[in-house]
């Protein structure tokens, strides 16, 4: 029997459902990636997750060819092409059955019942698994049989399910190692010019499970301390690899377990630190049942159906200012730098900047939520839908709408000593460490020419906001 393994959002052999369950039932195994550039750009894939998707499936490339396993890159412009491409494979390298980690996202999904229908005339088997989450989308229901549509909700009961869960065992690939091979050459890009590499996220499996490592031995433990502080490396910085696959989510909690020297996942509830990151990682797969459950976030639409009718203002000066860090307000501006020079931003930075242009600019979510997209390297549809949807009040578990950021009191905050600031906005950083954060209304000596007086008046716009949604219908 031979076997095909379709690699997507799971660009690593440590820990692949579909890998393994392949080498467990073939007697051969060959693999298959798809360049697909238009829907791509359709979907606003950033360059440099373009780039780091690239770079990582070299990795794999090399990992699999160790291993005996040949990987295929084949590229078509749509996904509406692909199953007639995958269909022409299969015959000519006679397929028995094709194996691939789910995806959740609309298109995604529909793209993969076209493949699977199209195979399965040819009487190939399809074989699915769930790697991007621990539980499917779809077990975790409230007692009327629903999903949960709040994440405190939804989170104890994956709790409850997860803990009854025994078995934490990684499924390793080398008990099935064969002869390495050459492997093929791999495309020079993806059908587009491509930025340079972020050394900020070195590509590779092993740099991915490296990172995880260090974090896990130590900056784990004063995680919940540290990770508000865009100054700090407080963070695991792990985003891109979770959104690409090259690290596995049961991989971060088996870890998380190894350093409590624990094979009970309740035993992390007594350590702040790591619980505290489990929660972020469980807020992930919430956002990931979101996408499949309810796909119409999928399609530009916002969860909550009322508020459709927000009356965004949507002012093309406003939102060119706030894209390139030129709002005068420092810690926005210092976020928005940070995002257009490395591709990343801190967690903390993407609610104060997401929340100041949906409710202090009233500028349509969807716009941050797309430019977002367009620049990130850990891009991820659910997750960057549920945080914008969050901070603008439109998804589920909105943040109420009286609920706005200041951001200047949250610059003091989080950045008391304004060295983030200092980073990012340098014309910024002779001053003290009181006046950096509200340079103008302190009255500053700052040149306009260095640095823009505010752009709006924060006290005014948070009342118009108010009245906004309060009057919403």
């Amino acid at each position: 029997m031979k076997g095909l393994v379709w690699f997507r959002q799971d660009l690593r052999i440590h820990d692949n459902p579909a890998l393994f369950a392949a080498l467990s039932h073939c007697d051969e195994v060959v693999a298959i990636y798809a360049i697909t550039p238009k829907t791509w750009a359709s979907h606003d894939h950033a360059p440099i997750k373009l780039k780091f998707w690239h770079d990582n499936l070299y990795h794999l490339q090399q990992a699999l060819a160790n291993h005996g396993i040949r990987l295929s890159i084949v590229k078509t412009d749509y996904f509406s092409e692909l199953a007639d491409k995958f269909a022409a494979m299969c015959q000519s390298e006679k397929i028995d059955a094709l194996y691939f980690n789910e995806q959740y996202e609309y298109e995604e999904q529909r793209r993969d019942k076209d493949v699977s229908a199209k195979l399965k005339e040819m009487q190939i088997q399809i074989h699915t698994f769930h790697d991007q989450v621990i539980i499917p989308p779809g077990q975790i229901l409230n007692s009327q049989g629903e999903p949960f549509k709040v994440f405190t909700a939804f989170k104890r009961q994956w709790l409850k399910q997860i803990c009854a869960q025994q078995d934490w065992q990684l499924k390793s690939i080398n008990q099935f190692t064969k002869r390495a091979i050459t492997p093929d050459n791999m495309p020079a890009d993806f059908g587009q010019t491509l930025p340079t590499a972020s050394n900020l996220f070195p590509p590779g499996e092993a740099a991915a499970l490296s990172k995880l490592h260090q974090f896990c031995k130590q900056a784990i433990f004063v995680y919940h301390q540290q990770r508000d502080f865009p100054a700090s490396f407080g963070t695991s910085m792990l985003s891109p690899y979770l959104a690409a696959g090259v690290l596995s989510v049961k991989n971060c909690i088996v870890e998380i377990l190894k350093v409590l020297n624990s094979h009970n996942l309740a035993d992390i509830y007594a350590h702040e630190g790591p619980f505290t990151w489990l929660n972020e990682l469980i807020w992930r797969e919430f956002y990931k049942h979101i996408v499949y459950l309810y796909p119409q976030v999928c399609r530009h639409r916002p969860f909550l159906e009322k508020t459709k009718n927000i009356a965004w203002e949507n002012q093309p000066t406003w939102l060119n200012s706030w894209k390139a860090g030129k709002t005068g307000f420092p810690i926005v501006d210092a976020a928005m730098r940070q995002l257009n020079e490395t591709g990343w931003m801190h967690n903390r930075l993407r609610m104060i900047s997401a929340m100041f242009l949906s409710k202090i600019l009233l500028i349509d979510w969807r716009l941050g939520e797309k430019y977002f997209s367009e620049k990130l390297i850990d891009g991820d549809l659910a997750a960057n839908n549920g945080g914008w949807q969050w901070c603008a009040s439109t998804g589920t578990d909105a943040v109420p709408y009286f609920r706005i950021f200041n951001p200047i009191t949250q610059s003091e905050r989080f950045d008391p000593d304004g060295n983030f600031i200092r980073q990012y906005c340098p014309e910024l950083s002779h001053l003290d460490n009181k006046i950096i954060h509200d340079p103008h209304g302190r009255q500053a000596k700052i040149i306009e020419a260095v640095y823009p007086k505010p752009i709006v008046d924060y006290k005014i716009r948070r009342t118009i906001a108010l009245s906004v949604f309060k009057n919403l219908r």
